[in-house]
């Protein structure tokens, strides 16, 4: 549609200046932003309408049966999660389900284990830190013992 930049709204500014005066120009803006107002909420009116009207006829469902038949990857993947969802709903009872639930046990007890080694780990790992700070700081007093005394 129209596109003003800021120069082409300074000209228009001067002109207004111009022709309708300083006393009259800030009336005759305001009368232009509800004039605009009022447009702009007839085109939403008229768009909302449309759309109604377009919902009512079942429109929308044509244009999704085109944009469907467009685009076939889209629908061959629609259909692959389908698949998907009716393969992961799983009955706990048949020999699928509870092989399901023998590998979740397997898979919560390794977690386990290694959630444990990884403490252990890191505890080793502080105490070993912690006996070279001790060791650190029982040089540091040897080596300042000596100075004291001379």
């Amino acid at each position: 549609m129209f596109d003003l930049g800021f120069a082409e709204l300074l000209v228009i500014g001067v002109v207004a200046l111009i022709v309708v005066g300083p006393k009259d120009l800030p009336v005759l803006f305001r009368k232009v932003g509800n004039f605009m107002g009022k447009a702009r909420g007839m085109a939403r009116d008229f768009s909302r309408a449309m759309n109604e009207a377009a919902d009512e006829s079942g429109i929308k469902d044509v244009q999704k049966t085109f944009k469907a038949a467009t685009n076939p990857v889209g629908s061959a993947m629609d259909g692959v999660k389908d698949a998907a969802k009716s393969m992961t709903s799983i009955d706990p009872e048949s020999n699928t389900g509870k092989l399901s639930a023998e590998r979740e046990a397997a898979k919560k007890k390794i977690e386990a284990s290694a959630a444990r080694a990884a403490a252990d780990r890191k505890k080793r790992e502080a105490d070993e830190a912690l006996k070279k700070a001790e060791e650190m700081e029982a040089a540091l007093k040897a080596d300042s013992s000596p100075e004291k005394d001379a």
